[in-house]
């Protein structure tokens, strides 16, 4: 209705995932190209958790887009299936010659001798579960056992679940913590902060022809963000609506009163109103009690002035150990205990901007000695282009980790060159997986998971194969 109004090809906020419209800000685009590079690697079950909206369909949709012909994609998009059906469906999709009649054995039989058959072509199979938070824990315990078909050096079949956070409450369960402890990559899709919303917005408006000024100013998109809370399906909704109330009223700019008629509309944001008044009454609870508490306090009870040096003294004496580290420190074997009890941050002296290079240098030597059936933890992918967000990563991970047990190392993925972040080398899988899952929150968003040492050394013989420098 709008599209000749704005000079628009074609609808800019479909609801519906347009892969030819991919946002790759918000750390949607290197969250792409880590789960091309994980179902490559064929590292296990993938777990990919965001809110309903929040754009998990679109990433599933690019993954199928982005994969390279010898990945053959499995979708299954109805969650509440039976562990009896499981199977069946996988085998279905894959064209295998089964019936409904077919037994377990005989199906699991016949999809053992087909993966089998890609396997030796060099191709893969891959099975995206979405919804996967609405699945029985039966089913997704059969899934479990789906991820045992492999050979010596290989999984057989990869697995991606896409969910919701109930997700994650479900893999709590005690029956399946097997299943748990299979998933070696987890991504998180965050909301969309009120910049990324901005660009967002004006990026879908241009892929779609518009040629104008920014048609969602900074103030507006500040006001659909607090009304969507960030989340891509409101953003969708709220942007669509406010161009056709802007239409309707005859003119080219959005204002406010568009994105408050478009919120009510869809009844979104509306708490927004009492959030100020909340905290408003969090904030004179909180200074009334202070007030009560330093009235009836006794004065024998308040502390006496100290000088400086006894007070930083007493820190330092004090200073409880962060609780990340505590739970680090607590579980692990002696190995691994000294790189987190010997934190870099102690150090007087961090020259980051040197650390980069240092890093890669003595990646270099260590990855020699290294043996091939250890283990280690991929942290996070970084783009080689971007050293400074790099540089702020090993900044932040010089105040949880030891810099010294940080290796990085450069990967070709589809003729761009990315640093590869790892931490540490363990000899035992159990003991990378107790780490793994006992990593500061601020590092699991990232997505961090297991790899080989042998797949470390594959990937840099591969970068370093001419061509790919």
């Amino acid at each position: 209705m709008y599209l000749e109004h704005f000079g628009l090809q074609k609808p800019p906020f479909k609801i519906t995932p347009d892969t030819s419209m991919f946002y790759s800000g918000n750390k949607r685009g290197a969250a792409l190209e880590a789960l091309k590079y994980a179902i490559s690697s064929g590292e296990g079950i993938i777990k990919v958790v965001g809110e309903v909206g929040s754009g998990k369909t679109m990433l599933c949709r690019m993954l199928e887009v982005e994969l390279g012909n010898n990945i053959e994609v499995v979708y299954i998009a109805n969650p509440s299936l039976s562990p009896e059906n499981i199977l069946h469906v996988i085998a279905f999709e894959l064209k295998l010659d089964i019936t409904s009649d077919s037994s377990k054995l005989e199906v699991m039989q016949s999809l053992q001798d087909y993966l089998l058959e890609k396997h030796a072509n060099n191709k893969q199979v891959v099975v995206f579960v979405e919804e996967a938070q609405g699945m029985p824990i039966e089913t997704l315990e059969e899934i479990r056992l789906l991820s045992n078909l492999e050979t010596n050096d290989d999984k057989l079949l990869q697995m991606v679940l896409f969910g919701q956070p109930e997700l994650d409450e479900k893999l709590r369960n005690n029956a399946i913590r097997q299943l748990k402890e299979r998933i070696t990559q987890n991504f998180y899709l965050d909301p969309f902060p009120a910049k990324d919303v901005y660009n967002y917005l004006n990026f879908r408006m241009r892929a779609v022809g518009y040629h104008g000024p920014d048609l969602f100013s900074p103030k507006i998109a500040n006001n659909i963000e607090r009304k969507s809370n960030g989340l891509t399906r409101r953003i969708n909704i709220l942007a669509d609506k406010s161009l056709l109330a802007a239409f309707s009223d005859g003119g080219h700019n959005i204002q406010s009163k568009h994105i408050n008629l478009a919120a009510k509309d869809s009844d979104f944001g509306q708490d927004i109103p009492w959030q100020p008044v909340a905290k408003t009454l969090v904030a004179i609870s909180i200074i009334l009690t202070a007030i009560w508490i330093g009235t009836m306090l006794p004065r024998a009870m308040k502390p006496e002035i100290i000088s400086p040096e006894v007070e930083t003294s007493l820190i330092q004496k004090n200073r409880p150990q962060s609780r990340a580290t505590a739970t680090l420190t607590k579980a692990i074997p002696n190995k691994t205990k000294n790189a987190i009890n010997s934190p870099v941050n102690t150090a007087p002296f961090i020259d980051i901007k040197n650390i980069l290079s240092q890093r890669l240098q003595e990646t270099d030597s260590w990855i020699t000695n290294a043996q091939n059936e250890n283990f280690t933890i991929q942290l996070i992918l970084l783009d080689s282009t971007l050293e400074n967000d790099a540089l702020r990563f090993l900044k932040k991970a010089s105040q949880h980790l030891n810099l010294q047990n940080i290796y990085i190392y450069q990967v070709s993925i589809r003729e761009r060159i990315f640093y590869s972040v790892l931490y540490n080398e363990y000899e035992e899988r159990d003991q990378a997986i107790s780490q793994l899952q006992q990593l500061p929150p601020q590092f699991k968003k990232s997505g961090p998971f297991l790899r080989t040492i042998k797949g470390i050394k594959a990937d840099i013989q591969k970068t370093r194969q001419p061509g790919n420098a």
